[in-house]
């Protein structure tokens, strides 16, 4: 069977790949446009498979909210390359995957992967990529939220975003995006001090002891001492006792209940491709 540039042009249309792979795909394929389109994905695979043992540090990291603001959803895709990265194909079908994860409500990782997008998967689509663009590609993240108000945040350049979730619906668009605004840029790692693992409390006061330790202050003065370095650690890294970087003068609990006093943060998540 013979082809045309037409058929060329069709395969690199619907497969994303370069001009000539799918020249000589439909080639290989004597000309059999199905055949040639399997020869394109089986070639992802193979580059797939031959840099599986690549390191792709590289990538978007995205989320977004639905329409009525209460399930938000995140999601990283790398690659080797920041190159690749700022590819707006690249960040098009990064989009493509988080929107289809908003609109199944997805809660893990593996149920994103099991979805289909444009009739294969989206962990086939993953692979498949991985040979178009010639560098590993990793869906290597996703996280969802539910809440009364959820709001997404995505830091210029797409490498860092976050998602908060508010007790109350209808929160003020600006008042939220502060709050996701402050998530971004200090990096809490819980709500509030009631939800930091109980390991991580034993590490950091264990961490102020050994500390006093070293600068010789006495063994029974220790426990108190460190309980003041864990308050301390409370106030700097749980989100609702940070000093309110827009107003160094108020917490964000504060700043909080200023806007609506029954207001709080229920749960957030934040994800840096440079942490």
């Amino acid at each position: 069977m013979s082809f045309t540039t037409a058929d060329v042009v069709k395969l690199r249309k619907v497969t994303g790949a370069g001009m000539m792979d799918c020249k000589n795909a439909l080639n290989d394929a004597e000309g059999n446009f199905d055949r040639a389109l399997e020869i394109i994905r089986e070639k992802g695979k193979l580059v797939a498979s031959k840099r599986a043992d690549r390191d792709a540090a590289e990538g978007v990291v995205l989320s977004k909210v639905n329409a009525d603001n209460k399930f938000g959803a995140m999601v990283v895709l790398n690659c080797e390359t920041d190159f690749v990265a700022k590819n707006e194909n690249f960040v098009a079908f990064a989009e493509s995957i988080l929107d289809l994860a908003l609109a199944n409500k997805a809660t893990s990782l593996e149920s994103v992967k099991a979805l289909v997008l444009d009739g294969r998967t989206v962990e086939a689509q993953v692979t498949e990529q991985t040979g178009v663009i010639g560098e590993k590609i990793d869906l290597s993240y996703f996280n969802s939220i539910s809440a009364e108000t959820v709001i997404s945040y995505i830091h210029p350049g797409n490498k860092l975003a976050t998602l908060v979730g508010f007790n109350k619906a209808g929160v003020e668009v600006q008042v939220a995006k502060d709050v996701a605004m402050q998530v971004a840029a200090m990096a809490p790692i819980a709500v509030d001090k009631n939800s930091v693992p109980q390991e991580v409390i034993e590490k950091e006061l264990e961490i102020a002891k050994e500390k006093y330790r070293q600068e010789g202050k006495p063994e029974a003065m220790l426990d108190k001492i460190a309980q003041g370095s864990l308050n301390k650690f409370f106030q700097e890294s749980t989100l609702l006792n940070q000093t309110y970087v827009k107003d160094g003068k108020i917490s964000i609990k504060q700043f909080l209940t200023q806007n609506d006093k029954a207001l709080t943060v229920t749960t957030f998540d934040r994800y840096s491709l440079n942490a």
